[in-house]
């Protein structure tokens, strides 16, 4: 039995017991419902007040048999609200211990500031693609969702130095900054950016004037849930049976499909190769939409032609197995 349900139990028998000896005083010595009622709860509190009216014999047997009851009623009680405060202050400081040990290990992990509705999608897509991420929420009550999904939580303020540090921003892999205030996401991004120069920040803004300053704080990339939410229902209008496509896909019925990216190393046997003689879509069974090179540049639909090159990110879409096979390919261990 929980305690949840012990602690129901002991309330319950406390009631029963003022019930069952305010009906037995009326009933055995024609007391009013009140007078009953009384007895039984200075009986039950051991106060000492004495008896409100003489008891007769049966009285007295009955007023014996309701001390022992309320003697094991209060017991049971204490013993049960004792266990339950020991083990909600035992909870609290092992869950505390148990946050610390998770934060101590995180490496290559993503921070994410805010837990309202885009922090809340953002860990959860996370977390269920196997990522490791921690949730930084100034409200006490919003940061128990992340608790409840046993995702790794720190209440504090964002933008104060010792709260980044205590996420190991320093081992970071991506940051995202995503409360409700475009003032207080530019704070978080300045101090994040302090930390690290390198750290990829992506930021949310929530009117269109406060991106370029996102991007002037630091942030890589700054994205606007209204400007997507507009363009969506234009292409509702526009491009009806695409978004279809890509709902059916992506969204909640969910195809086997997904567009993933594979780096390709320095020690890949695609190095030098150009996309018709690697084989890609005939071993892995993918298809490349685009191709960014170590600079930055972006090729979309790539030319058969297109050289392989180490630093070449590919971008593809496929099934996750078929993701999984063109990374080994283009890995290390598939070095011939």
């Amino acid at each position: 039995m929980n305690i949840a349900a012990r602690l129901r139990l002991a309330i319950g028998i406390l009631v029963a017991v003022a019930l069952f000896g305010t009906a037995g005083f009326h009933f055995l010595e024609g007391w009013t419902w009140f007078d009953g009622f009384y007895m039984t709860l200075t009986t039950m509190a051991t106060v000492g007040y004495g008896e409100i009216h003489p008891l007769s014999h049966a009285g007295r047997i009955f007023n014996s048999f309701l001390i022992v009851a309320a003697v094991i009623g209060a017991g049971f009680t204490i013993a049960t609200f004792s266990q339950a405060l020991l083990e909600f202050e035992f909870g609290k400081l092992f869950g505390r211990r148990r946050m610390e040990h998770e934060l101590a290990k995180l490496s290559g992990h993503y921070i994410i500031c805010g837990a309202g509705r885009v922090g809340r999608t953002v860990a959860r897509e996370l977390h269920d693609r196997g990522e490791s991420c921690v949730i930084i929420e100034k409200d006490p009550v919003r940061a128990r969702w992340a608790e409840e999904q046993k995702i790794p939580v720190i209440v504090g303020n964002a933008s104060s130095e010792d709260v980044l540090a205590k996420a190991k921003i320093d081992r970071a892999e991506g940051f995202v900054a995503a409360v409700n205030s475009d003032a207080e996401n530019l704070y978080i991004i300045l101090t994040a950016r302090g930390f690290r120069s390198d750290l990829k920040i992506i930021a949310r803004a929530s009117e269109e004037e406060a991106t370029s300053k996102l991007l002037r704080a630091g942030a890589t990339q700054v994205i606007s849930p209204y400007f997507f939410v507009g363009r969506r229902i234009a292409h509702l209008f526009l491009r009806p049976n695409v978004l279809d496509f890509i709902d059916t896909a992506f969204g909640s019925e969910r195809l086997d499909i997904e567009i993933g990216e594979v780096r390709i190393p320095e020690q890949s046997r695609l190095v030098g190769k150009n996309l018709a003689d690697s084989m890609i879509r005939q071993q892995a069974g993918v298809i490349v939409l685009a191709v960014k090179n170590a600079e930055g540049k972006m090729v979309f639909n790539p030319a058969a032609d297109s050289v392989i090159r180490a630093g070449d990110c590919l971008i593809v879409i496929g099934g996750d197995d078929r993701l999984k096979k063109l990374e080994s390919l283009a890995g290390p261990t598939a070095r011939s």
